[in-house]
């Protein structure tokens, strides 16, 4: 650390109305915009710059370019056209000549733009009674007119453009003289990281970085100020991943199961008696032979159950590519010895689902239990839900507490202060994107709570939506990671197509018909309706009522939304499992965890209002059989996003593929939104671009956290973590 330099957490204790023209009124614009400390300005970052060397001049613009001008407004002023519009005209000017700038409906712009300003305008060239203009443009004022922020430092040749805020009424100009103040009374950053790592990994110092991003002498100084800040963004967030692993692996002591990996590769209608474990007594009996992807994540989860350690495993697979056995089995090599598993759902509907299921699988399996008659029972799957009703919440408490719950299935219901368990050992959570790092710490001590021995239960985090390898890294470092990338045999990929013509329509609708006719089932997903669900299930009746009149005249069609009460939900799909009705009108209530076989067909209304992960959820509820299944997307997209998405649905079934096309469409804010509380910490790095360094912030992180476990040799690293985290993670990660 350099001597006199200030540590970067400084910055975050220092308020922005510390600042020469940051006025009370001011700041609290700014806080609009998130800005409350210099901290938050100094990490406000350019979204683009201008090098003035580089500029068109006025007098070389053609008819029909879209080009950026930098230039001065001469005069602006302001009136009615004829037809009542209002129209603001300036008259601006480079020094090479002038061009007039034209906007309608905008008459703020004559008070943003008074003679004097100088500003960017981007847009395209036209031409107006011989006249070139621009009509519209999007304005970055550089330069206010008063002239008091014309700094050349600020405005020579290389000109930051921040982004502005209309709402908060600052200008990028403005915002970059806050930012320009922030650092040059901030003076010399202390650097956390040693030389020789920055020299190694070709890292600038910091003071270098901020300065180069955003007061750059040349634009060839922004790109090693970027990469260091970017570095700096995913370091942080790697080493508090990489120190929560540490501190658990180092303060828990897990459950050694007594497992045997030769169980797994028992085939179906293989030897397995009665006495066989209740592993070997499952898949011998189960429909289809586990597949070389779900072979390889039980041997590497067999593996961490016969450890002393407890595990933290992370499973992904596409839709359809046979998570739940593998949970199942895992779950079924715990309860033979004599312990219980609780799977988390993220929702009551997916919980009640998955207790269905769970019956179904199990169904005539038994296990020792001297308790009881005959020494055997059937193993006990328990719904623990928030609808319950107290006299049956009562005896499923007492239930999990006595041990006569084998898999308990719920969602936060699992983690409420009444809950005890017998022997918890493992913990399965599903769709762990929709939960936190704290219902994961919950449960692990509701398991250590159960345990006479205080044990942690082993955990195993299950997720159909994949995710892009980088945001995995984001999402779940402190997880060691299994994917499924094969289907089950006998799966074929659903032929998706996209219906753009009423002709295409039709013929969807007729292929809905011979389907049914072949005494097959279909889905009709309405569309997304912006309001309650109210709103949403007022229009799944009434498209189920123009279906039945309309396209499918004569069929049996059946209707399911999230209003429904639960008995006529369970109703509704029985009566559909069983062929009594024929097509089912549905909302996104069936994007998760419904399995009927015999449906072959999904027709998905105006699909481009739903993101790509939501599509292929939709798209997996059919093709889970051998036969040939088809998904028809409607819609006629009103956004160059809605059209790749679907475009992207039609070329590929693979998931993963789909996860890296929906974070170059909509960015990593959608896919970490819930990961980290407090400060947002991704302000420059992009996933997409960036994966280079993420994986080299990893490899650092995990190698300091090696050598220094708590990092207490490196106490300036330490002090800006706790930046990015609450006291109650930062007590846990740095209590030595």
């Amino acid at each position: 650390m350099t001597t006199g330099s200030r540590p970067l957490r400084r910055l975050a204790d220092v308020a922005v109305g510390e600042l020469r023209h940051v006025s009370e009124k001011r700041a609290a614009s700014l806080e609009q915009m998130g800005i409350t400390t210099v901290f938050d300005l100094i990490t406000t970052y350019p979204r683009r710059y201008v090098d003035r060397t580089r500029q068109v001049d006025l007098s070389d613009l053609n008819v029909g370019e879209e080009i950026a001008i930098f230039a001065e407004v001469k005069k602006v002023s302001s009136r009615r056209t004829q037809n009542g519009k209002a129209m603001v005209e300036a008259t601006v000017s480079d020094g090479t000549d002038t061009i007039k700038i034209v906007f309608f409906n905008q008459v703020w712009r004559e008070r943003q733009l008074p003679p004097g300003t100088q500003a960017m305008f981007f847009g395209k060239v036209t031409e107006y009674r011989g006249a070139r203009q621009m009509t519209n443009p999007v304005v970055d004022v550089i330069v206010g007119a008063s002239g008091v922020e014309r700094d050349p430092s600020r405005v020579g040749r290389v000109v930051p453009i921040y982004p502005a805020s209309g709402k908060a009424g600052f200008t990028s100009w403005e915002i970059g003289g806050f930012v320009e103040e922030s650092l040059r009374r901030a003076g010399e950053l202390s650097d956390p990281l040693e030389d020789s790592l920055r020299q190694r990994h070709d890292l600038v110092d910091r003071s270098i970085a901020f300065r180069g991003i955003h007061a750059p002498a040349e634009l060839g100084d922004v790109p090693p100020a970027r990469r260091r800040l970017v570095f700096d963004e995913f370091l942080r967030l790697q080493l508090l991943l990489a120190l929560r692993r540490a501190r658990v692996e180092r303060d828990a002591l897990g459950i050694q199961h007594h497992v045997s990996a030769s169980d797994i590769d028992v085939p179906p209608g293989g030897l397995a008696a009665g006495e066989s474990s209740l592993v070997r007594q499952f898949l011998a009996n189960h429909r289809f032979a586990l597949t070389g992807a779900q072979r390889r994540a039980l041997t590497a989860i067999f593996t961490d159950l016969g450890s002393i350690h407890p595990m933290h495993r992370l499973l992904q697979g596409d839709v359809g590519s046979g998570k739940t056995v593998v949970a199942l089995t895992a779950m079924l090599a715990v309860i033979d010895g004599g312990r219980q598993a609780a799977l988390m759902a993220p929702t009551e509907v997916l919980a009640e689902q998955h207790v269905a299921s769970l019956r179904s699988d199990l169904e005539g399996l038994t296990l020792a239990d001297e308790r009881v008659l005959g020494g055997r029972r059937p193993i006990n799957v328990l719904l623990l839900s928030g609808k319950l009703k107290a006299p049956e919440r009562r005896r499923a408490l007492e239930a999990i507490a006595r041990g006569d719950a084998d898999i308990i299935v719920g969602t936060h219901a699992l983690i409420t202060d009444d809950v005890e368990y017998r022997s918890l050992g493992l913990v399965i959570i599903d769709e762990q994107h929709r939960f936190g790092v704290e219902q994961r710490a919950a449960l692990r001590e509701k398991g250590r709570g159960s345990s006479d021995e205080r044990v942690d239960p082993d955990l195993l985090v299950m997720t159909a939506t994949p995710i892009p390898r980088t945001a995995a890294l984001m999402l779940f470092g402190d997880l060691d990671s299994t994917i499924l990338d094969e289907m089950p045999q006998g799966r074929r990929p659903v032929h998706t197509s996209w219906a753009r013509s009423e002709e295409d329509e039709a013929a969807s609708w007729q292929k809905v018909r011979d389907e049914v006719a072949a005494g097959r089932r279909a889905f009709v997903v309405c569309p997304l309706v912006e309001g309650s669900e109210k709103i949403e299930a007022a229009s799944a009746v009434a498209e189920r009522d123009r279906l039945e009149a309309g396209e499918l005249n004569g069929l049996r069609v059946g209707l399911l939304h999230g209003q429904m009460k639960d008995v006529e939900k369970e109703m509704a799909m029985e009566r559909f499992r069983r062929g009594d009705l024929q097509v089912l009108v549905a909302t996104t209530v069936i994007e998760v965890g419904v399995d009927v076989p015999e449906a072959t067909v999904m027709v998905i209304e105006d699909a481009w209002r739903f993101g790509i992960a939501q599509l292929h959820q939709l798209r997996g509820r059919v093709g889970r059989s051998s036969l040939e299944s088809f998904c028809f997307l409607f819609g006629e997209p009103t956004t160059p996003d809605g059209n790749a998405r679907l475009e992207a649905l039609v070329k590929s079934t693979d998931g993963f593929y789909l996860a890296e096309v929906d974070l170059e469409l909509r960015g990593e804010g959608t896919i970490l939104g819930s990961r980290q509380r407090g400060r947002s910490d991704l302000k420059l790095a992009s996933l997409a671009r960036d994966k280079d360094l993420l994986e080299l912030a990893r490899d650092v992180a995990n190698e300091l956290v090696a050598t220094s476990p708590s990092l207490s040799d490196h106490p300036e690293l330490i002090e800006e973590l706790r930046l990015f985290v609450d006291e109650e993670e930062a007590a846990f990660l740095f209590k030595s």
